[in-house]
């Protein structure tokens, strides 16, 4: 990649974002991983169309459990995306000729988190059509739309992030998929407790777990028809995430971002 030398140093991370996405689209990982996606998202649906009463309280339950499995499994092809961004580059051997482009350490973290975030965006646009299909009778599609939309944005860019992390900081990429994984199961796996109690330690638990309390809001407002303002306390554990991991990154992107894994000097 040989960025526009005339372009501003500020602009170059673009430049990065461009590359970055033409490889992950053109190169054919992002439409096979979003071909998948959808197989995903058409089975849920045909099982939640056909097995649920035509009533209004479960049409949005079946809006809402879309919403849920495309934020989920949106997030984590976000997730496996950019903890490859790296440690794959390192792997392959293409990473040195992006070090010696006239782009800041900065930029190119820049530019690599910003294409990771492009597969979940592009996720959201197929789990529109399935939104739709099921939310028409209760007018609950918009709404689950720009709900998919802000808060899985949200919860994509800061774990995308903290995916990016991980793998500055890892020679190996299966190692830094398996750690972000990880790290994803751990977050997942207090939402599949049905008796996790809502006060106390429970309440907790779901407020600290960005992934979690992201969950809790959309369903919030999807099937118990609060406010958007009602629960927004909720969004402040991915909202952390979010500006933690970006914040580690224009810090350290400089120190981390090289040949081989860990903080050096800049």
């Amino acid at each position: 990649m040989k960025p526009d030398e005339t372009r501003t140093p500020g602009s170059r991370w673009l430049v990065v974002a461009e590359q970055e996405s033409r490889d992950l689209w053109i190169g054919g990982r992002g439409p096979l991983l979003v071909f998948a996606y959808s197989v995903l998202l058409s089975a849920m649906t045909y099982l939640a169309a056909t097995n649920r009463a035509m009533n209004f309280l479960e049409q949005r339950e079946a809006v809402n459990l879309t919403v849920q499995v495309a934020l989920s499994v949106g997030v984590l092809l976000t997730l496996v995306v950019s903890a490859d961004a790296i440690s794959g580059e390192r792997e392959r051997g293409t990473f040195e000729a992006l070090l010696l482009t006239p782009v800041s350490r900065r930029g190119i973290v820049a530019g690599k988190l910003v294409a990771a975030t492009t597969l979940w965006l592009a996720c959201l646009v197929v789990a529109i059509p399935y939104l739709w299909v099921l939310g028409r009778g209760v007018a609950a599609t918009g709404q689950a739309a720009v709900l998919a939309l802000c808060v899985g944005t949200l919860v994509a860019f800061g774990l995308a992030g903290l995916g990016l992390l991980i793998s500055a900081l890892t020679n190996s990429n299966k190692t830094s998929l398996a750690v972000s994984l990880l790290l994803l199961l751990v977050l997942f796996a207090p939402t599949q407790i049905p008796a996790l109690p809502r006060t106390g330690f429970g309440e907790l638990l779901v407020r600290i777990n960005p992934i979690g309390s992201a969950l809790h809001y959309v369903s919030q407002v999807l099937v118990g028809r609060r406010t958007w303002t009602h629960d927004l306390s909720y969004l402040v554990a991915p909202a952390i995430l979010a500006v933690l991991v970006c914040t580690l990154l224009i810090v350290i992107g400089p120190r981390i971002v090289k040949l081989t894994a860990g903080v050096g000097s800049e």
